[in-house]
């Protein structure tokens, strides 16, 4: 089994190095060595990994006395595979309209902020900022609830998130300065704006009524 603890051969490395290796080397010891990873991740491929992430309950890094999750264990299996970017999307919004699991979701987020561009993890992420779902999380404390959108969030601002030091990411304000990035419009700014479309639609709809009203009475007078 430890030839199922390389690499793909025809990876490109991320951020200068083997994308395994974006997991500091002593999680990923302990992952290699945990029987989650022996007894469930052997042989997986990018589309056989869906449903172990549809059989996750929870996300985490390490809980107890230092015992990597399922969910970190799938993590580091994703950056041995390097599945292509239409995959990753996929597990991003989901297989279909209405089959969007939220722990494949969580897990092609992970996967996302270790190895994109900036651009691409502001652009596929920021989505699901609006995504409220509960997600259960596990850690050295036990268990807990954190949501979708915080875990998102966490992702775009924090250093660490699940035990593992996140890439360094480029602010988003740079990205907008350089016009790489336009401004973010939260889902509250953007219910403001249609509903103000919508008063001055309706405003202008009344006075086109009043000018004909007007009219017609002129017109019979």
């Amino acid at each position: 089994m430890a030839m199922d603890n390389k690499t793909v051969r025809d990876a490109i490395q991320i951020h200068g190095t083997d994308p395994q290796y974006l997991i500091e080397k002593i999680l990923r010891k302990r992952i290699y060595e945990c029987r989650y990873w022996k007894e469930h991740c052997f042989g997986l491929t990018e589309s056989t990994i869906i449903e172990k992430a549809y059989n996750l309950t929870y996300i985490g890094g390490q809980y107890g006395v230092q015992k990597p999750t399922d969910f970190i264990c799938l993590v580091l299996k994703l950056l041995q595979l390097q599945p292509r970017e239409e995959i990753v999307i996929k597990y991003l919004t989901g297989l279909s309209e209405t089959d969007n699991n939220k722990y494949l979701r969580a897990l092609g987020a992970f996967y996302l902020r270790l190895v994109g561009k900036p651009v691409d993890i502001y652009t596929n992420l920021e989505p699901f900022l609006d995504d409220g779902r509960k997600l259960r999380k596990r850690g050295a404390g036990g268990f807990s609830i954190t949501h979708m959108d915080e875990f998102i969030d966490d992702l775009l601002r924090e250093e660490r998130v699940c035990d593992v030091v996140l890439p360094r990411l480029v602010k988003r304000h740079v990205l907008e300065d350089a016009g790489a990035l336009e401004p973010r419009v939260s889902t509250l700014e953007r219910l403001e704006m249609e509903l103000e479309e919508e008063r001055k639609a309706d405003e202008a709809a009344a006075r086109a009524q009043v000018v004909v009203a007007a009219e017609a009475a002129l017109a019979t007078a």
